[in-house]
């Protein structure tokens, strides 16, 4: 091993593929500058020790913390496996870190939780103080008795200030809520728990196992013991959510600049970010913020009460006058495709109403400024806003006292500091004003909620970027590499593409010259019966499981109840748990399972050997393009798009590339990763449109997306008709010894 290479102490397996090697030395290097990576490579190549592996090595040498991060729960787990079979080679210390919500041994939120540390630790304090006291009292006691005088005089004074720190300690037991579990955090020796921490690498539920035993709280175990270590696992939101950011950099004991994050399926980042950035506010908060106020002796609460009940009452004129006829802009409204919402219609999942408008403020803010009277709606929100601090900080020392038995959350704070942001931000470059309704579980009734939501992730994710030390976003599908600089802000990050490094005679990926399954033609009779006929031979002359992505769940229900084969059929549905799902397919043989592109199973899901040995992507599954797609499209046209003289030039789609296109691409390439995760293992990738081939490049143009896909994968593709697909099986697991017996006849 030599001086350059000295991070492969931290490879825990015998030797890196070529291509792992390549990319650790480019890695090190470019974290040596404090550069960002945008790294690439195919499924099942080692990416995550390859990011992983020099940026320990650079994090030991400088005295920084590596954050690795995902939002897919399987790669979680094996972020574990891998941080255990390092350290089994190179000693370090690693914290897996988890939300309090799933740790919390009592059950109660954040806010009650930050109430209850702080009684439990004002209350260790006091006795901490009472103990010093007494000591003290006993050395006086004996100086006096020795014939001290002054002593003496010395120890009437600390009598009585012990007795009022025990009056103190009495009031705080019996009249203020505290955590036991906390309590023993900090009046128990933990040295045991960090010994025991520190000897692996645990995970959260490892923690809470071992602290429920033991009567201590796992999570603020974890928290005290995350100061300078080496390695920390997390979700995505510990990095996105800028408040969450500040906290838990602060637990690590770490400045960002001290920091060096690794994201995995980085393809996520923008999707994530735009969710953690969006900002919500319920008609049923703005009622409870009403109702607090009107039990507020202060002058400034009718203030508060006139701006947010008439925001308030602008939100249900809006959501009722978009039912009107079924006429009205509603969902349906900018030629979304969707049919006008009515009252009838609305159920238990939020739908979404349109009020942007090109030329004028949204239809929400309009209708807000022609209702408000007085004396100006900036100066009462500016006072609601001044009246829910003060409130919130009652609260809390209302919860502190005992006077409350749970830590109240103050609902004129969250409704003005949420009318703040639409005032000022609601026509920001960027934001999209949305209305959404629901009905409600246990009323029945419908009601509404304001929304601001990011378009641009840029908007969120530059800052993180601009302030870490460095960062490495890898994943199976982070190119084009311009795009995802472009969306998540980086600046001039080192970039690398891996393509898939296992025998390529040992896969085939079929563009095949089916249907083009564009939405309308999805229900027509003949292009249903030559999709499932073509899956009926594709699922019959494959030796193990088939796995079937659709563009969404409705259509995988199609197939599923179409397709007539002799192995079992397993449906993906939306809203149910899909693990038990998938463990009961990869335990089947000869099986088929239809899921939606957009669902769980597309991304971060290994499907080893027999497990899916075909997979097949129908059609080209482009998200649901309702508004909210639309605003994201325009505000991409309007930051990446092409301008002559500042105005837009023709024919230029940037907006349609950045935000459906690329998109959906890389959701197609991640399904077709799931199968050939080894050098060993061999499968079939099948495209089941006839926009993927290479005549769809020539003859339906704007329509065609092979081109869309790396060039290295494109030359891999072989065009071929549904007929003869089940030939083209036939053959290739023939050459591959696959079939148990005599192959399937044509």
């Amino acid at each position: 091993m030599t001086t350059d290479d000295g991070y492969l102490r931290f490879f825990p397996y015998e030797e890196p593929y070529d291509h792992q090697r390549e990319a650790m030395a480019t890695i090190y290097e470019a974290l040596g500058e404090g550069d960002d990576v945008l790294f690439e490579g195919a499924c099942g190549t080692g990416k995550t020790l390859a990011s992983l592996v020099p940026a320990l090595e650079h994090a030991r040498g400088t005295g920084k913390t590596v954050v690795i991060t995902t939002n897919v729960h399987q790669q979680m787990r094996q972020f574990v496996e891998d941080a255990r079979a390092i350290t089994d080679q190179e000693r370090l210390r690693a914290v897996v870190f988890r939300g309090k919500g799933s740790m919390c041994h009592i059950d109660v939120d954040y806010e009650e939780c930050q109430a209850l540390r702080d009684t439990t630790r004002e209350l260790v304090d006091t006795e901490s103080d009472i103990a010093q006291l007494e000591s003290r009292e006993g050395e006086l006691l004996q100086a006096g008795q020795e014939g001290d005088s002054e002593a003496m005089e010395a120890r009437n004074a600390v009598v009585e200030e012990l007795r009022d720190l025990q009056d103190e300690r009495a009031e705080l037991v019996s009249e203020r809520s505290t955590c036991d579990h906390y309590y023993r955090n900090l009046t128990v020796d933990t040295s045991e728990f960090y010994g025991w921490l520190y000897d692996d690498v645990r995970t959260p539920d490892d923690v809470y196992e071992y602290a429920h035993q033991q009567g201590l709280c796992g999570y603020e175990l974890l928290k005290e013991g995350m100061e300078g270590v080496d390695l920390v696992v997390c979700n995505y939101h510990h990095l996105l959510d800028p408040t969450i950011r500040e906290q838990f950099f602060r637990w690590i004991g770490r400045d960002p600049e001290d920091i060096i994050a690794v994201f995995d399926e980085a393809h996520n980042v923008e999707s994530a970010a735009r969710d953690h950035a969006r900002r919500t506010l319920t008609e049923n908060t703005l009622d409870q913020a009403i109702e607090e106020l009107s039990g507020v002796e202060d002058s400034r609460a009718e203030n508060a009460a006139n701006v947010l009940g008439t925001f308030r009452d602008a939100l249900v004129e809006t959501y009722e006058e978009s039912f009107g006829d079924g006429a009205a802009r509603s969902a349906a409204g900018n030629g979304s495709g969707q049919r006008p919402l009515t009252r009838e219609a609305v159920d238990q999942h939020w739908d979404d109403i349109t009020i942007a408008n090109d030329d004028r403020k949204d239809d929400l803010t309009i209708a807000f400024f022609q209702a408000y009277s007085g004396p100006g709606f900036h100066e009462e929100v500016d006072l609601a806003l001044e009246l829910g601090r003060e409130l919130d900080e009652r609260y809390e020392a209302a919860f502190k006292e005992g006077k409350l038995d749970t830590r109240k959350e103050c609902q004129t704070l969250q409704a003005a500091g949420f009318l703040v942001d639409w005032l000022s931000e609601s026509d920001a470059t960027g934001q999209y004003p949305v209305v959404s309704v629901r009905r409600g579980e246990s009323s029945g009734d419908v009601y509404g909620r304001a929304e601001l939501y990011t378009c641009i992730p840029e908007q969120v994710t530059r800052e993180l970027f601009d302030d870490l030390h460095a960062a490495v976003l890898m994943s199976a599908t982070v190119r084009p590499f311009d795009v995802t600089e472009d969306v998540v802000g980086l600046n001039e990050p080192v970039t690398m593409a891996y393509d898939d490094q296992f025998p390529e005679e040992r896969r085939r990926t079929y563009a095949v010259s089916g249907p083009a399954l564009f939405s309308s033609e999805r229900d027509d009779p003949e292009t249903q019966r030559t999709i499932a006929r073509t899956l009926e031979d594709i699922i019959r002359f494959t030796p193990g499981n088939t796995l079937v992505f659709c563009p969404s769940y409705s259509e995988a229900e199609r197939y599923h109840q179409m397709v007539a084969v002799s192995g079992t059929r397993y449906l993906d549905e939306p809203g149910k748990q899909a693990r038990g799902l998938r463990e009961a397919f990869t335990d089947d043989d000869g099986a088929v399972l239809f899921t939606s592109l957009w669902g769980t199973l597309g991304e971060g899901v290994s499907y080893d050997g027999d497990d899916a040995r075909t997979v097949v992507v129908l059609g080209v599954p482009y998200p649901h393009l309702d508004d909210r797609m639309e605003a994201v499209q325009d505000a991409y046209q309007t930051a990446f798009g092409e301008t002559d003289h500042g105005q837009p030039v023709e024919g230029d789609d940037a907006g349609w590339r950045y935000a459906i296109e690329i998109p959906t691409v890389r959701k197609t390439r991640q399904a077709i990763g799931r199968v050939i995760r080894s050098p060993e293992d061999f499968g079939a990738r099948i495209l089941l449109d006839k926009r993927y081939t290479e005549a769809a490049e020539m003859e339906m143009h704007d329509y065609a997306v092979r081109g869309r896909f790396p060039p290295e994968e494109r030359r891999e593709m072989v065009d071929i008709d549904p007929e003869k697909l089940k030939f083209a099986l036939l053959n290739f697991y023939q050459d591959m010894g696959a079939y148990d017996g005599p192959p399937p006849k044509p």
